[in-house]
């Protein structure tokens, strides 16, 4: 074991000595109070940058919800994992643009009913600023794609673009 992780370490120090290594993510909480409902999702993010242009990474995403109904309370997880590929198309000292294309795999689980597991292919566009060397501040919104079940959610399901908030989140990047 200690040699896995001796390993790993060393082909993480030799990637980051070329600045091209990134790692991030976000993190969402949401409480609705008409349906009393709580959402907690945490999503790590880590990414390899080929070039000024193309990039490669992937999004492991972890959410737990609790809904409360006439003294009923159901709790459900769900699990995704989002490979990807951007291309950034626009770059200045401060500002990049980008477009992530790929795939979401995810499952998700309510207690006490069975797993429903889900997928999506399609692009998200995004805005990377600079804050300094190493920490940039991302916000991607927008989908445009198809979804079958992702996340557990079937309100969602078919072909599309949206422009919604369910769409939007932020996060950061930390580049070695």
């Amino acid at each position: 074991m200690k040699k896995i992780v001796m390993f790993l370490f060393v082909i993480m120090v030799a990637l980051s000595v070329k600045a091209q290594v990134y790692v991030g993510g976000t993190v969402g909480f949401w409480h609705n109070d008409d349906a009393d409902a709580t959402t907690f999702t945490l999503a790590p993010e880590v990414g390899y940058n080929f070039s000024e242009k193309w990039a490669v990474g992937a999004v492991l995403e972890f959410a737990h919800s609790k809904v409360s109904k006439d003294d009923l309370s159901l709790k459900g997880n769900a699990f995704a994992l989002a490979p990807y590929a951007r291309y950034s198309y626009y770059e200045n000292k401060l500002i990049r643009l980008f477009v992530d294309g790929g795939l979401g795999f995810s499952t998700y689980k309510v207690d006490g009913s069975d797993s429903v597991s889900g997928f999506e292919i399609g692009f998200k566009p995004g805005i990377s600023i600079k804050l300094n060397k190493n920490f940039n501040l991302v916000a991607k919104c927008g989908f445009l794609g198809y979804r079958d079940d992702y996340n557990g959610s079937s309100a969602n399901n078919g072909y599309g673009f949206a422009f919604t908030s369910e769409d939007l989140s932020f996060g950061f990047h930390y580049e070695f």
